[in-house]
């Protein structure tokens, strides 16, 4: 939690919550194990400025059309 900014401190700790209530009520715990490791690909980006760079620049281009990944058209 060191890398998260303020704001995604507090936004992870209101998922965290939510996501143990839930896991409580369904019996499982498979959600809250996804959460944790989708937090922690986060911070893991805050910690490489680098990369934060460049996953958060303005690269002011359009890149064209996606492909369909199922193949069709």
């Amino acid at each position: 939690m060191r890398f998260l900014p303020e704001p995604d401190i507090r936004a992870f700790a209101v998922e965290l919550v939510d996501a143990l209530r839930a896991a409580d009520s369904a019996g499982s715990r498979a959600s809250v194990a996804q959460l944790l490791v989708a937090w922690q690909h986060t911070a893991e980006v805050h910690s490489d400025p680098e990369l934060l760079d460049a996953l958060t620049a303005d690269h002011d281009a359009d890149y064209g059309p996606v492909p369909d990944p199922r193949g069709v058209g």
